[in-house]
Protein backbone atom coordinates (compact mmCIF):
# COMPACT_ATOMS: atom_id res chain seq x y z
CA UNK A 1 0.00 0.00 0.00
CA UNK A 2 1.24 3.53 -0.74
CA UNK A 3 2.64 5.49 2.18
CA UNK A 4 0.07 8.14 3.05
CA UNK A 5 1.61 9.78 6.11
CA UNK A 6 5.11 10.98 6.93
CA UNK A 7 5.07 8.86 10.11
CA UNK A 8 4.72 5.81 7.86
CA UNK A 9 7.81 6.99 5.97
CA UNK A 10 9.72 6.99 9.27
CA UNK A 11 8.49 3.48 10.06
CA UNK A 12 9.72 2.24 6.68
CA UNK A 13 13.18 3.80 7.12
CA UNK A 14 13.61 2.25 10.56
CA UNK A 15 13.40 -1.20 8.97
CA UNK A 16 16.28 -0.41 6.58
CA UNK A 17 20.05 -0.43 7.25
CA UNK A 18 21.14 2.77 9.02
CA UNK A 19 22.46 5.60 6.86
CA UNK A 20 24.87 8.25 8.18
CA UNK A 21 24.05 11.93 7.74
CA UNK A 22 26.75 14.59 7.41
CA UNK A 23 25.39 17.84 8.85
CA UNK A 24 26.94 21.10 7.68
CA UNK A 25 27.11 23.54 10.63
CA UNK A 26 24.94 21.49 12.95
CA UNK A 27 24.67 24.16 15.64
CA UNK A 28 21.04 25.23 15.72
CA UNK A 29 18.55 23.67 18.15
CA UNK A 30 15.99 22.44 15.59
CA UNK A 31 18.65 20.62 13.57
CA UNK A 32 20.27 19.08 16.66
CA UNK A 33 16.87 18.00 18.02
CA UNK A 34 15.84 16.44 14.70
CA UNK A 35 19.14 14.63 14.19
CA UNK A 36 19.19 13.43 17.82
CA UNK A 37 15.68 12.07 17.42
CA UNK A 38 16.76 10.17 14.32
CA UNK A 39 19.77 8.71 16.12
CA UNK A 40 17.89 7.81 19.32
CA UNK A 41 15.07 6.15 17.37
CA UNK A 42 17.62 3.97 15.58
CA UNK A 43 16.98 5.49 12.16
CA UNK A 44 20.38 7.05 11.37
CA UNK A 45 23.92 7.74 12.51
CA UNK A 46 25.23 11.31 12.43
CA UNK A 47 28.33 13.44 12.03
CA UNK A 48 28.03 17.16 12.82
CA UNK A 49 30.48 19.75 11.54
CA UNK A 50 30.56 23.21 13.11
CA UNK A 51 31.64 25.00 16.29
CA UNK A 52 32.01 22.13 18.76
CA UNK A 53 31.59 24.41 21.78
CA UNK A 54 28.32 25.82 20.48
CA UNK A 55 27.03 22.36 19.54
CA UNK A 56 27.70 21.13 23.07
CA UNK A 57 26.07 24.23 24.56
CA UNK A 58 22.90 23.47 22.59
CA UNK A 59 22.93 19.76 23.50
CA UNK A 60 23.36 20.70 27.16
CA UNK A 61 20.50 23.21 27.00
CA UNK A 62 18.20 20.65 25.40
CA UNK A 63 19.42 17.76 27.57
CA UNK A 64 20.86 15.78 24.65
CA UNK A 65 23.94 13.60 25.09
CA UNK A 66 26.53 14.94 22.58
CA UNK A 67 28.29 11.56 22.51
CA UNK A 68 25.51 10.21 20.26
CA UNK A 69 27.05 12.28 17.44
CA UNK A 70 30.47 12.43 15.90
CA UNK A 71 31.44 16.13 16.08
CA UNK A 72 34.06 17.72 13.81
CA UNK A 73 35.10 21.18 15.00
CA UNK A 74 35.27 23.76 12.17
CA UNK A 75 35.99 27.51 12.39
CA UNK A 76 33.29 28.90 10.10
CA UNK A 77 30.26 27.95 7.99
CA UNK A 78 32.18 27.69 4.71
CA UNK A 79 34.64 25.22 6.21
CA UNK A 80 31.76 23.35 7.83
CA UNK A 81 30.03 22.99 4.44
CA UNK A 82 33.18 21.87 2.64
CA UNK A 83 34.02 19.37 5.40
CA UNK A 84 30.49 17.95 5.38
CA UNK A 85 30.65 17.43 1.60
CA UNK A 86 34.10 15.81 1.90
CA UNK A 87 32.67 13.26 4.31
CA UNK A 88 30.13 12.25 1.67
CA UNK A 89 32.68 12.12 -1.14
CA UNK A 90 35.02 9.97 0.95
CA UNK A 91 32.26 7.49 1.75
CA UNK A 92 32.10 8.40 5.44
CA UNK A 93 28.50 9.63 5.14
CA UNK A 94 25.52 8.65 2.99
CA UNK A 95 23.69 11.96 2.69
CA UNK A 96 24.05 15.65 3.46
CA UNK A 97 22.05 18.10 5.59
CA UNK A 98 22.10 21.86 6.02
CA UNK A 99 22.36 23.18 9.55
CA UNK A 100 22.90 26.76 10.72
CA UNK A 101 24.16 28.32 7.50
CA UNK A 102 22.87 30.26 4.54
CA UNK A 103 21.45 28.24 1.67
CA UNK A 104 23.89 29.95 -0.72
CA UNK A 105 26.91 28.63 1.20
CA UNK A 106 25.37 25.15 1.35
CA UNK A 107 24.56 25.10 -2.36
CA UNK A 108 28.02 26.39 -3.33
CA UNK A 109 29.60 23.44 -1.56
CA UNK A 110 27.30 21.02 -3.39
CA UNK A 111 27.88 22.70 -6.77
CA UNK A 112 31.67 23.08 -6.48
CA UNK A 113 33.02 21.69 -9.77
CA UNK A 114 36.08 20.05 -8.20
CA UNK A 115 34.94 18.98 -4.73
CA UNK A 116 31.14 19.13 -4.91
CA UNK A 117 28.40 16.54 -5.31
CA UNK A 118 26.78 17.35 -8.65
CA UNK A 119 27.69 14.93 -11.47
CA UNK A 120 28.40 16.54 -14.84
CA UNK A 121 25.25 17.07 -16.89
CA UNK A 122 22.82 16.47 -14.02
CA UNK A 123 20.06 18.87 -12.96
CA UNK A 124 19.80 19.85 -9.32
CA UNK A 125 16.22 20.20 -8.11
CA UNK A 126 14.33 20.55 -4.83
CA UNK A 127 11.48 18.22 -3.90
CA UNK A 128 9.03 18.57 -1.03
CA UNK A 129 6.80 15.77 0.24
CA UNK A 130 3.78 17.32 1.95
CA UNK A 131 1.26 15.84 4.34
CA UNK A 132 -1.70 18.21 4.08
CA UNK A 133 -4.57 17.40 6.48
CA UNK A 134 -7.18 18.39 3.88
CA UNK A 135 -5.80 15.99 1.23
CA UNK A 136 -6.25 12.24 1.15
CA UNK A 137 -2.61 11.29 0.54
CA UNK A 138 0.90 12.70 0.39
CA UNK A 139 1.67 15.36 -2.20
CA UNK A 140 5.07 15.62 -3.85
CA UNK A 141 5.87 19.14 -5.08
CA UNK A 142 8.74 20.44 -7.17
CA UNK A 143 10.50 22.87 -7.48
CA UNK A 144 10.07 25.33 -4.61
CA UNK A 145 13.66 26.32 -3.81
CA UNK A 146 16.30 25.71 -6.50
CA UNK A 147 15.16 26.03 -10.13
CA UNK A 148 13.87 29.56 -10.70
CA UNK A 149 12.23 29.17 -14.11
CA UNK A 150 12.71 25.57 -15.25
CA UNK A 151 12.82 24.92 -18.97
CA UNK A 152 11.39 21.85 -20.68
CA UNK A 153 14.49 19.70 -20.14
CA UNK A 154 14.62 20.65 -16.47
CA UNK A 155 10.93 19.81 -16.06
CA UNK A 156 11.62 16.36 -17.50
CA UNK A 157 14.30 15.90 -14.82
CA UNK A 158 11.94 17.23 -12.13
CA UNK A 159 9.30 14.69 -13.11
CA UNK A 160 11.86 11.87 -13.06
CA UNK A 161 13.10 12.77 -9.58
CA UNK A 162 9.56 13.15 -8.21
CA UNK A 163 8.42 9.86 -9.73
CA UNK A 164 11.47 8.12 -8.26
CA UNK A 165 10.51 9.36 -4.80
CA UNK A 166 6.87 8.38 -5.36
CA UNK A 167 7.95 4.85 -6.25
CA UNK A 168 10.00 4.68 -3.05
CA UNK A 169 6.85 5.74 -1.19
CA UNK A 170 5.19 2.69 -2.75
CA UNK A 171 3.08 4.63 -5.25
CA UNK A 172 3.26 2.28 -8.24
CA UNK A 173 1.96 4.62 -10.93
CA UNK A 174 2.12 8.19 -9.64
CA UNK A 175 -0.19 10.78 -11.13
CA UNK A 176 1.74 13.88 -12.17
CA UNK A 177 -0.10 17.20 -12.51
CA UNK A 178 1.58 19.90 -14.61
CA UNK A 179 0.30 23.08 -13.02
CA UNK A 180 -0.64 26.34 -14.70
CA UNK A 181 -3.15 29.12 -14.14
CA UNK A 182 -5.57 27.51 -16.60
CA UNK A 183 -6.29 24.06 -17.98
CA UNK A 184 -6.23 24.97 -21.66
CA UNK A 185 -3.19 25.59 -23.83
CA UNK A 186 -2.61 29.30 -24.30
CA UNK A 187 0.22 30.32 -26.68
CA UNK A 188 0.91 33.34 -24.47
CA UNK A 189 1.45 31.17 -21.37
CA UNK A 190 4.63 29.12 -21.61
CA UNK A 191 3.63 26.87 -18.73
CA UNK A 192 0.64 25.59 -20.67
CA UNK A 193 2.73 24.84 -23.76
CA UNK A 194 5.36 22.94 -21.74
CA UNK A 195 2.58 21.01 -20.01
CA UNK A 196 1.03 19.93 -23.31
CA UNK A 197 4.40 18.78 -24.64
CA UNK A 198 5.23 16.82 -21.49
CA UNK A 199 1.81 15.20 -21.47
CA UNK A 200 2.29 14.03 -25.05
CA UNK A 201 5.81 12.76 -24.26
CA UNK A 202 4.34 10.65 -21.47
CA UNK A 203 1.64 9.25 -23.76
CA UNK A 204 4.31 8.26 -26.29
CA UNK A 205 6.46 6.53 -23.68
CA UNK A 206 9.22 9.14 -23.46
CA UNK A 207 8.42 9.82 -19.80
CA UNK A 208 7.90 6.52 -17.99
CA UNK A 209 6.72 5.13 -14.69
CA UNK A 210 3.82 7.53 -14.22
CA UNK A 211 0.81 9.17 -15.83
CA UNK A 212 1.23 12.85 -16.71
CA UNK A 213 -1.45 15.41 -17.50
CA UNK A 214 -1.56 19.14 -18.00
CA UNK A 215 -1.98 21.95 -18.08
CA UNK A 216 -4.09 21.68 -14.94
CA UNK A 217 -5.10 24.51 -12.65
CA UNK A 218 -4.42 23.84 -8.97
CA UNK A 219 -8.06 23.17 -8.10
CA UNK A 220 -8.32 20.59 -10.86
CA UNK A 221 -5.19 18.79 -9.72
CA UNK A 222 -6.48 18.10 -6.21
CA UNK A 223 -10.28 18.44 -6.26
CA UNK A 224 -12.67 15.81 -7.55
CA UNK A 225 -15.45 18.38 -7.27
CA UNK A 226 -13.62 20.83 -9.54
CA UNK A 227 -13.00 18.01 -12.01
CA UNK A 228 -16.72 17.17 -12.03
CA UNK A 229 -17.91 20.77 -12.29
CA UNK A 230 -15.46 21.65 -15.09
CA UNK A 231 -16.14 18.40 -16.92
CA UNK A 232 -12.45 17.62 -17.44
CA UNK A 233 -11.62 14.09 -18.58
CA UNK A 234 -8.33 13.37 -16.80
CA UNK A 235 -6.93 10.44 -14.85
CA UNK A 236 -4.74 12.84 -12.86
CA UNK A 237 -7.28 15.56 -12.02
CA UNK A 238 -8.60 15.39 -8.47
CA UNK A 239 -6.11 12.71 -7.46
CA UNK A 240 -2.59 14.04 -8.12
CA UNK A 241 0.41 12.52 -6.38
CA UNK A 242 2.94 14.93 -7.88
CA UNK A 243 2.66 18.68 -8.52
CA UNK A 244 5.05 20.20 -11.06
CA UNK A 245 5.10 23.94 -10.48
CA UNK A 246 5.72 26.26 -13.45
CA UNK A 247 8.28 28.36 -11.56
CA UNK A 248 9.82 28.88 -8.15
CA UNK A 249 7.37 31.63 -7.14
CA UNK A 250 4.34 29.38 -7.60
CA UNK A 251 5.99 26.48 -5.81
CA UNK A 252 7.40 28.47 -2.91
CA UNK A 253 4.17 30.34 -2.25
CA UNK A 254 2.16 27.10 -2.30
CA UNK A 255 4.60 25.32 0.01
CA UNK A 256 4.66 28.12 2.58
CA UNK A 257 0.90 28.63 2.38
CA UNK A 258 0.06 25.00 3.16
CA UNK A 259 2.61 24.77 5.97
CA UNK A 260 1.69 28.04 7.68
CA UNK A 261 -2.06 28.18 6.96
CA UNK A 262 -3.11 24.55 6.47
CA UNK A 263 -0.96 22.83 9.14
CA UNK A 264 0.91 20.73 6.61
CA UNK A 265 4.00 18.76 7.60
CA UNK A 266 6.80 18.26 5.12
CA UNK A 267 9.99 16.49 4.14
CA UNK A 268 12.33 18.28 1.72
CA UNK A 269 15.49 17.27 -0.12
CA UNK A 270 17.58 18.37 -3.07
CA UNK A 271 17.83 15.73 -5.79
CA UNK A 272 20.19 15.24 -8.70
CA UNK A 273 23.39 15.25 -6.64
CA UNK A 274 25.43 12.13 -5.87
CA UNK A 275 23.44 11.76 -2.67
CA UNK A 276 20.24 13.26 -1.27
CA UNK A 277 20.80 16.66 0.35
CA UNK A 278 18.40 17.86 3.03
CA UNK A 279 17.41 21.47 2.43
CA UNK A 280 14.71 22.91 4.65
CA UNK A 281 13.79 26.51 5.39
CA UNK A 282 15.23 28.19 8.49
CA UNK A 283 11.61 28.63 9.57
CA UNK A 284 10.83 24.91 9.40
CA UNK A 285 10.31 23.15 12.71
CA UNK A 286 11.98 20.10 14.23
CA UNK A 287 9.37 17.72 12.80
CA UNK A 288 9.94 18.93 9.23
CA UNK A 289 13.69 18.50 9.62
CA UNK A 290 13.18 15.03 11.12
CA UNK A 291 10.91 13.93 8.28
CA UNK A 292 13.40 15.38 5.79
CA UNK A 293 16.14 13.26 7.34
CA UNK A 294 13.90 10.20 6.97
CA UNK A 295 13.22 10.95 3.30
CA UNK A 296 16.92 11.47 2.57
CA UNK A 297 17.80 8.25 4.38
CA UNK A 298 15.19 6.37 2.35
CA UNK A 299 16.60 7.69 -0.94
CA UNK A 300 20.23 7.19 0.18
CA UNK A 301 19.46 3.59 1.04
CA UNK A 302 18.26 3.04 -2.51
CA UNK A 303 21.71 3.91 -3.79
CA UNK A 304 23.44 1.25 -1.72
Amino acid sequence: MPIKKLSELVDKVKKLPKMRVSVAAGEDPHTIEAVAKGVLEGMIEATLTGHETRIKEVTSEYKIDPSIFEIIDTPDEKTAAVTAVELVNSGQADFLMKGLMGSATYMRAILDKEKGLLPKGKTLSHITVLEVPAYHKLLIGTDVAVLIAPDLAQKIAMIAYAVDIAHRLDVERPKVALLAAVEKVNPKMCATIDAAVLTQMNRRGQIKGCVVDGPLAMDLAVSEESKRIKGVDSEVAGDADVLIFPDIEAGNIFYKAVTHLANAHLAAIVTGAKVPCVLTSRGDDEDSKFYSIALAALMAGKRK
